[in-house]
């Protein structure tokens, strides 16, 4: 180690580095490479959100603006999750962020630090336990069990791992990369256990509408906003990335009890002094007038699900299960274990980048995952690239 890194926070020295990012750096100047690796489609911004940035720039929208959020925005996120939901909500409830890891970070910072503990299910996207260990909190992995069912949570085994160093609980349901989806019946559990002991629950519903209920089809995973109550110590982290195709724009928002308002807007301003205005008038434009492309992200995951798991369904020596939720398929191969080694022997053997399981935490490490929010076209060709790799390892 020199000694400047040396010289650093320990913290910032723990700060781990992305399994995903070092495969997508390995591959991502490969010709004719299909990646899979990152949790995004392959359909631009659709131009109704756009032209809602331009015309802002346009108006000379280019000035400091609301730390918290501009008001319409805010009033529109109010109004979105009214219509989801079926349930009142109020504008001072959104707090907007630069994305949603931005909202994972600020409610890490609101609520964790030195010699606190983050509970988490595992595997878990890393971006959590990255934003826990910057914070100085100490981590503790409660690993969900797959089998015949799928991956399905212990309630139990979760709630024993809490201890009195236990601040919050990080429930992201549906999951990246597993896919489990809580039952309403879980999510009610949880927050009653979280009630009693005072923890912070962070939620991590953003593939909310991204939910495969063959009892009821094109329904929302069920929620803990269905269950919770004003008060209670929740916060919501959510982005526009996934239902409108926004990932690069970089805008997303923390919901949580209006009362924290002052708090996050003193961090808010200290961290990033508030997103963009132009950003924010795109944000808008997707809640009122994106609705149909919105619903064209889900029923593009439906279909990509199909491809993906068809696919797989041929091959003896894969292990998975359909996800319940989100849009990636996670299965493990017979024979490799070392996720990472055979991510990069993909990239140059099949042409096709996954992202490895060794990225999501302890339990995932002989697992990969695909995102299939993807054309169809697109993602049939990965799968018989996959497909035909599959096959050289059982000859």
């Amino acid at each position: 180690m020199s000694s400047l890194i040396a010289s650093l926070r320990p913290t910032a020295q723990m700060s781990p580095v992305s399994g995903i990012v070092e495969v997508f750096n390995y591959g991502r100047t490969r010709e004719g490479l299909i990646p899979l690796w990152a949790g995004e489609g392959d359909t631009p911004t659709p131009p109704v959100i756009c032209d809602a940035a331009t015309k802002s720039l346009s108006d000379g929208e280019t000035f400091y603006t609301y730390q918290l959020g501009i008001p319409p925005l805010r009033e529109a996120l109010a109004e979105y999750f009214q219509g989801l939901y079926e349930r009142s909500f109020v504008a001072d409830e959104f707090f907007v962020t630069c994305g949603g890891m931005h909202a994972i970070q600020l409610a890490m910072q609101l609520t964790v630090g030195p010699g606190d503990e983050v509970v988490l299910l595992s595997p878990a996207w890393p971006n959590f336990a990255g934003a826990a260990i910057i914070q100085g909190a100490t981590l503790n992995y409660v690993a969900l069990e797959h089998g015949d069912a799928g991956w399905t949570l212990d309630l139990d085994k979760l709630f024993d791992a809490c201890s009195e160093k236990t601040k919050v609980l990080v429930i992201n349901s549906p999951a990246n990369p597993s896919g489990w989806t809580a039952s309403d019946a879980e999510l009610r559990a949880i927050l009653d256990f979280a009630r009693a002991k005072g923890l912070w629950v962070i939620a991590d519903e953003i593939y909310g509408r991204f939910h495969y209920d063959e009892q009821s089809p094109g329904s929302l995973a069920p929620s803990f906003q269905t269950i919770r109550d004003p008060d209670d110590r929740i916060l919501f982290v959510q982005t526009f990335s996934k239902n409108w195709a926004m990932t690069g724009w970089r805008i997303g928002w923390i919901q949580g009890p209006a009362e924290l308002g002052q708090i996050v807007e003193n961090h808010i301003q200290y961290n990033t002094s508030g997103v963009a205005p132009f950003m924010q008038r795109a944000g808008i434009a997707a809640l009122k007038n994106a609705t149909d492309f919105a619903q064209g992200q889900v029923d593009r995951a439906v279909e990509g699900r199909r491809i993906v798991c068809d696919t797989l369904d041929r091959f003896p020596n894969v292990r998975f299960k359909r996800p319940a939720g989100a849009f990636y398929a996670f299965f493990s191969i017979d024979g490799h274990e070392d996720s990472m080694a055979t991510a990069f022997r993909m990239v140059d053997e099949a042409n096709i980048g996954l992202a490895p399981g060794s990225a999501f935490g302890p339990g995932a490490e002989a697992f990969y995952r695909i995102c299939y929010l993807r054309s169809a076209d697109g993602l049939s060709e990965a799968m018989q690239r996959l497909g035909r790799w599959l096959e050289k390892q059982n000859a």
